[in-house]
């Protein structure tokens, strides 16, 4: 059975996207109008954390799917003589 994806390893795969977020967020609170905080930001700050959402789940996946391809052996299921015989 393959091994799991560790937090560690999506949280390194994730580190620049992680600053990346964060910037964006913090980019957004401090462009808003004064009075007008959340109006001005909120679309911003969903629209950076949409994307980081997708980011997210498409490296779990791929980290997945690494992990899945490594353990798989095709010649372990090999059937019939082998090549060059």
């Amino acid at each position: 059975m393959p091994e799991k994806v560790s937090t560690q390893q999506l949280e390194k795969a994730l580190r620049g996207e992680i600053k990346t977020l964060i910037a964006e967020v913090v980019e957004a609170v401090n462009q808003a109008r004064p009075g007008r905080i959340i109006p001005d930001s909120e679309e911003p700050v969903r629209q950076a954390t949409a994307l980081f959402r997708q980011r997210l789940f498409e490296r779990a996946l791929q980290l997945r799917q690494k992990q899945d391809e490594q353990a798989f052996s095709p010649s372990a299921h090999r059937a019939g003589p082998e090549l060059g015989e």
